[in-house]
């Protein structure tokens, strides 16, 4: 009776905090080392805010300057001068030139990082894939002065026989017209971009590949699914928007890439509708190779046409990340 009446007067036990009190005390961080951590986190992120907007503001300060003595069309001119009296300058031969060698790279290099990708971790052996692997690590490595030399001396020479072959049985389209000159196109800095960004990709696809629940591809190897129909049904939805990460993280590097660029193309302010044949140019390699020797107003020319590249990728970007959005049921988040 005794030991009754005790637990029948026992207080009872506190209730546990819900979900929104655990997330406020979270928040609040009680102990000193949560506040430092928490201070250190959201002044990170301040800063990180506030170190792009001070870029933006530099940039669009500069091209206001420049574009405002601009007696050009800032986006349509396809002449850059702007030493000259007056000045004329424009960045639609820079926006093709851009534009293309990416996407050039894009196309070589993302089919072939994801199969690849794909090998490593769903066919090759242990002993095969660890030695590739470390291989593509390396080249992620490589400084790109270094690719720069590769693609002048190895690259470009071997060219002509690929451009004579795309002349030869492509060349009536148009594009793939080629008169004879050295093979220091867009389309050659394309394809050394794409070999830029290939381990870029390919280890980041890699690692999301990796991360697919084993459950997922059993059940379906189960169902007698082939070791394809389980790359095709299980491991390519769930890492789809891993893979357009990656895909995005190499198309910054291509679209800033300025050295190797700049060592490998012969530019001029044109633009040809044969990518076999000299011509264009890119942000990064013009504002490289003309600074240096740029007057004041040939600077601000230059930042202005900075300001554009930092816009595009931005928006690149910002595209990426709506994408993978749309594509949250294929993240694994929920798996």
């Amino acid at each position: 009776m005794n030991i009754s009446t005790q637990k029948n007067d026992a207080p009872p036990a506190p209730p546990l905090p819900s979900g929104t009190e655990q997330k406020r005390a979270a928040r609040g961080a009680t102990r000193p080392g949560d506040r430092v951590f928490l201070g250190l986190s959201r002044g990170s992120g301040v800063f990180l805010l506030v170190l792009m907007a001070a870029i933006a503001v530099f940039l669009s300060y500069r091209a206001a300057i420049a574009i405002s003595e601009d007696e050009g069309n800032f986006f349509t001119t396809f002449e850059w001068n702007p030493t000259g009296d007056p000045p004329v300058f424009g960045i639609a031969v820079l926006v093709f030139g851009t534009v293309v060698s990416s996407v050039i790279a894009m196309a070589i290099a993302v089919p072939i990082a994801v199969g690849i990708a794909l090998f490593l971790t769903h066919y090759a052996p242990r002993r095969l894939s660890g030695p590739i692997a470390y291989v593509i690590d390396l080249l992620a490595a490589v400084p790109s002065i270094v690719y720069g030399l590769w693609g002048v001396l190895v690259l470009v020479p071997n060219m002509e026989g690929l451009y004579g072959w795309l002349d030869e049985y492509l060349g009536w389209t148009g594009v793939f017209e080629w008169n004879g000159g050295a093979p220091r196109s867009l389309f050659t800095v394309g394809i050394l971009l794409a070999i830029m960004i290939l381990p870029i990709i390919t280890n980041v696809s890699r690692e999301v590949f990796r991360q697919v629940p084993q459950m997922h591809e059993e059940a379906a190897l189960a169902l007698g699914a082939t070791r394809w129909e389980v790359i095709r049904m299980s491991v390519l939805p769930f890492g789809r928007s891993g893979v357009i990460s990656a895909s995005m993280l190499g198309l910054g590097r291509a679209l800033g890439e300025t050295m190797a660029v700049a060592m490998v193309l012969s530019p001029s302010f044109d633009i040809s509708a044969s990518l076999l044949d000299p011509g264009g140019g890119t942000f990064a390699q013009n504002i490289a190779s003309k600074f240096n020797e740029a007057t004041t107003m040939g600077r601000d020319a230059l930042i202005a046409s900075g300001l554009v590249l930092f816009v595009i990728t931005l928006l690149v970007n910002g595209g990426a990340r709506i994408i993978i959005n749309r594509r949250k049921e294929y993240s694994g988040a929920n798996a």
